[in-house]
């Protein structure tokens, strides 16, 4: 029988590079020669023209919304699907120094309305108080390394793997080759689900025997104090946009992005292409390429989708260097998800995942230099006192922040109506996002990117200990 390890071989372009077409390689190096250009141009040209890649990045981003409002202007929360029999469902939740949150997640999945079938602790090589909650709270003793325990004398459904410490993919890879239920939801220990989230996963897997692979909607929830509720609060409207923009990409069958804190399965489509890339910053997103490639090449009629009704709230970075390292990893991750699979960029083969999706990614890895860029240019303007150019340059971002606030306040009707979420979602507070985000919010985000630079060139990443801020266990 082939292992795990000896099928992602054959299934990851990382293992077994594919040949890079000549497309491909062009359409990649269009960024980068294009961002040289512009920059040139803040030295040779006078007027508005300092400021080409300003506008270069206005016009992108623009077009990149007008795309996502055109995909979602219909959206709205799907109907419940036609009774079916549900598949098996289990859940895994990956956890490493977990103890201060792992039994708020865990009451959690056992209250929803539909249960999961199976929940698996993958205990990825805990060394706090992980063994003293799952002892106090379920009546669980600590099994041999690499078995499963018995199950939950106070909740049957719960059992516990322990794994010397590898990884968040190792030990989602050792528990998939355990678990005997059909669809497997992954969930962070940080990820607290909504009533009804298991349900609607249920259900969309049960409707579709083609769904592979399908998110749920996250929204952030950060700390309590001042500084908590601040980045709660752009990133409230940041997620939005994004869960907007995954439905966009969905209808064309090109849905990359699967968010790994909570997300749903076929079991066997996993360990078909071979489980979870230890190696990748962000093995969720990577395996999605694969799931992608494997469909095109073996004829298979695969989907992958968002699910609106499924929703969750994760604990998201409260602070400036919280956030930032989460967006190293995530868009280091992103380059070298990119990197593996650039042979896909442009090949027709793949549809619109080929054509439109992958080589809009390739412009993306430039994205947040090119904002940076923007921003730097504009402060030098002003600080020389080149005020004449200055100002033209001002009246431009602010019929972009108007074209950003109009999509923004539309949308988030269009995002109520789809996944049913009210708390959190007012108009004033969208409104002044808005208006400030270009000139705070967004700045942190392409640093974070600029320094996912670093770490992809210098392959320094792991899955490190983070500070929860928002979710704290459950009272005894």
């Amino acid at each position: 029988m082939t292992s795990l390890a000896d099928t992602l071989v054959a299934e990851s372009p990382r293992l077994t590079p594919r040949r890079v077409p000549l497309a491909s390689r062009l359409i990649g190096a269009f960024a980068p020669i294009l961002f040289l250009a512009l920059i040139v141009q803040a030295f040779q040209r006078q007027g508005l023209a300092v400021w080409s890649i300003g506008i270069a990045y206005i016009l992108y981003d623009t077009a990149l919304l007008l795309f996502t409002a055109w995909n979602i202007r219909d959206l709205r929360l799907a109907p419940p699907p036609a009774p079916h029999a549900s598949p098996r469902f289990g859940v895994i939740v990956a956890a490493h120094n977990e103890a201060g949150v792992i039994a708020a997640a865990i009451d959690r999945l056992s209250g929803q309305a539909t249960p999961p079938d199976l929940i698996l602790i993958a205990d990825d090589g805990s060394s706090d108080a992980t063994p003293e909650v799952m002892a106090r709270r379920y009546g669980l003793l600590p099994p041999p390394l690499g078995t499963i325990s018995d199950p939950s004398s106070v909740l049957p459904s719960l059992r516990w793997l322990r794994l010397r410490h590898g990884g968040k993919a190792r030990a989602l890879n050792a528990a998939m080759l355990l678990v005997d239920t059909e669809v497997v939801l992954t969930v962070d220990a940080d990820t607290l689900l909504e009533p009804g989230a298991i349900a609607a996963m249920r259900a969309a897997f049960a409707a579709e025997p083609a769904l592979v692979a399908a998110t749920g909607v996250l929204a952030p929830i950060c700390g309590p104090d001042l500084q908590g509720r601040f980045f709660e609060w752009f990133q409230t409207y940041e997620y939005v946009r994004n869960f907007l923009s995954r439905h966009a990409w969905e209808r064309l069958g090109s849905l990359l992005l699967i968010s790994g804190a909570f997300a749903a399965f076929r079991r066997d489509a996993v360990v078909e292409v071979g489980g979870f890339d230890p190696t990748s910053m962000v093995e969720d997103y990577e395996l999605i390429h694969r799931l992608h490639r494997h469909a095109v090449d073996h004829q298979r009629d695969w989907t992958v989708r968002v699910v609106g009704g499924a929703l969750a709230r994760t604990d998201a970075p409260a602070s400036p260097m919280a956030f930032l390292r989460q967006r190293r990893r995530w868009f280091g991750g992103f380059l070298q998800t990119q990197h593996w699979n650039r042979d896909m960029v442009g090949a027709r083969r793949y549809g619109w995942l080929g054509t439109a999706m992958l080589p809009v990614k390739a412009l993306d890895t430039l994205q947040p230099l090119y904002g940076l860029a923007a921003f730097a240019i504009l402060i030098v303007l002003v600080v020389t006192g080149r005020f004449t150019v200055a100002f033209p340059i001002l009246i431009v971002m602010l019929v972009k922040i108007a074209i950003d606030l109009s999509f923004h306040l539309w949308s988030l009707g269009i995002y109520k109506k789809w996944t049913g979420q009210r708390a959190g979602l007012a108009l004033f507070p969208a409104l002044i996002a808005a208006v400030l985000e270009p000139f705070s919010f967004q700045l942190l985000r392409h640093a974070g990117a600029v320094w996912g630079w670093h770490a992809f060139l210098t392959g320094r990443e792991s899955w490190g200990r983070q500070q929860r801020t928002a979710i704290v266990a459950p009272a005894e």
